[in-house]
């Protein structure tokens, strides 16, 4: 008789300890299911809502899509860090997850933390290819394809330092708020962009991604197509002509005569004319005079007119009007000249 009843005590026994052990894991915290992502279990018994809201904002990014079965877990980026979940006897902090991607500071501006970390720009324990590699395993598209061989890449720039994970607003994606990110290093095209003649990027119409893919480019200077000039064409296409008659330095080189950031010329010129235009044209047809007015009527009229008029006024632009190139067919030996 005892030893009927002494079975199902002990069995029963048995099952609540087992329960019991199942409901308090992890340094008497009771266990939880997937709060975010799958299989974070683990962590969100220390990483609660809480005390670790921020972390658990993943939930709302594509990060957190759990319909979309690429969707990553903790480990994925931070790896399994068993070390890091149990902490060992006699240690009073635990041992970092395998991989650290730094600390940003979402009161402050991203220059300012640039600013107090110049010279240690990476401030996590993990090495900065190690923390790349995190995001380049799912992160292969095109637009990654030139990374290891971008300035970005060999200036060991993390993905962390642009890219926020652990929110839903992402200031490197924003075209609002993007050239911020980019202006914590490229601090001289922050002032090129205050100067009174720029593309409209301070004004929220562009970004810096519309003309550069920091990520790293066949073209020079990170720029999405391979050319300086086909670059531009992607708004500026009725610069691209074929016209009757062409202006070398169009064809060339945008960068001649513009600079994209900004200048105090109208038009993102780089100096006023008629200096810009007298880099290439000398005085064999305009002579270069001293700016004025015509001293006489016989300077302005007659066969001496172009001679003596040099340029007066300087505004090359007030004749030569289809300076990227013009299809004037009239039958005229100045037709070619970039009039109307």
């Amino acid at each position: 008789m005892k030893a009927r009843l002494f079975f199902p005590m002990g069995l029963g026994i048995f099952l609540v300890m087992g329960i019991l052990t199942n409901v308090w894991a992890g340094e008497g915290k009771p266990a939880n299911p997937d709060a975010v992502l799958r299989g974070d279990a683990e962590c969100t018994v220390c990483h609660e809502e809480e005390d670790s809201l921020a972390l658990l904002a993943i939930g709302k990014t594509r990060h957190g899509t759990l319909a979309d079965p690429r969707t990553p877990t903790c480990t994925s980026c931070h790896g399994s860090s068993r070390d890091h979940l149990v902490k060992p006897p006699g240690q009073d902090k635990r041992t970092p997850p395998d991989i650290t991607f730094g600390r940003r500071f979402p009161n402050q501006r991203p220059d300012e933390v640039i600013d107090q970390n110049f010279g240690n720009f990476n401030t996590a324990i993990t090495p900065v290819a190690t923390r790349n590699e995190a995001c380049l395993n799912c992160h292969r598209e095109e637009k990654l394809t030139f990374w290891n061989t971008s300035a970005h890449s060999s200036q060991e720039v993390a993905c962390t330092n642009c890219h926020e994970i652990h929110t839903s607003h992402d200031r490197a994606l924003d075209p609002k708020s993007q050239p911020n990110v980019c202006y914590s290093c490229h601090k001289q095209q922050r002032m090129m962009f205050n100067r009174p003649s720029h593309h409209p990027v301070p004004e929220g119409k562009m970004a810096c991604a519309d003309c550069h893919n920091p990520h790293g480019s066949t073209g020079p200077k990170a720029l999405k197509k391979d050319s300086v000039n086909d670059t531009c064409y992607q708004c500026h296409m009725e610069k691209r002509g074929p016209f009757l008659h062409a202006h070398p330095p169009v064809a060339e080189d945008c960068l001649i005569c513009h600079n994209p950031h900004g200048t105090t010329i109208a038009g993102l010129l780089n100096y006023r004319p008629p200096y810009l235009c007298q880099d290439c044209h000398s005085d064999s047809g305009h002579r270069g005079m001293p700016g004025g007015l015509p001293t006489s009527r016989a300077s302005v009229t007659g066969a001496n007119m172009t001679n003596l008029m040099g340029s007066v006024g300087r505004g090359c632009l007030n004749c030569h009007t289809n300076i990227h190139g013009g299809n004037s067919s009239q039958n005229s030996a100045t037709a070619g000249r970039f009039r109307r």
